[in-house]
């Protein structure tokens, strides 16, 4: 599945091959564009629902991280039965937390889902706006891990794709120094 996946975000354009800078300023020779994949609910669909599978009954909530996390939370509850929650950012900016009147406290097992998988800052924001309620944190669900298994948080984790996107220094990139034209993201 893995490859087919990889193939048919490609097709989507999803995931592009060439040179990249990225948001953290370091260059890439693969870039998975999130919207990309969220804007097609039958591919979206299909993945939240292996991610729905592979946690079914482990859970009685599903939380996501604002903005991507939305989608994904609400499809894998929907796909669950499960009632979906996000976590936006504080009114600092600093960590996330369960804003709108959203219940979730001890008691609660939650499946944390995301999109793409890249420092897991936001990911870590969510586990621990969780936990701060005094719910269980059951299992962590991906779309895209791109760290290729790197990034770990001590729960079951669960990526539809996994792949190992290396990165560099900008005076580090081998792509820089052979001339490919390096397009922003």
């Amino acid at each position: 599945m893995t490859i087919e996946l990889e193939r048919e975000l490609e097709a989507r354009g999803a995931l592009l091959r060439g040179h990249f800078q990225l948001a953290s300023g370091r260059h890439a020779d693969t870039y998975i564009e999130k919207f990309r994949i969220l804007q097609w609910p039958d591919l979206t669909g299909e993945l939240c629902g292996q991610i729905a599978e592979h946690f079914r009954g482990t859970a009685n909530l599903v939380a996501g991280p604002t903005t991507g996390g939305i989608i994904l939370s609400y499809e894998t509850a929907r796909h669950l039965g499960l009632r979906s929650v996000i976590a936006e950012r504080t009114d600092s900016g600093v960590g996330r937390e369960f804003k709108r009147g959203f219940e979730i406290g001890p008691g609660d097992r939650v499946l944390v889902v995301d999109d793409v998988l890249t420092t897991g800052g936001s990911v870590q924001d969510v586990l621990d706006a969780v936990r701060a309620r005094g719910a269980e944190v059951t299992g962590l669900g991906l779309l895209v891990d791109r760290s290729g298994g790197k990034v770990q948080f001590g729960v079951p984790t669960f990526a539809c794709l996994t792949v190992d996107v290396a990165s560099w220094a900008p005076g580090e990139c081998q792509l820089c120094r052979d001339g490919v034209p390096l397009k922003i993201t």
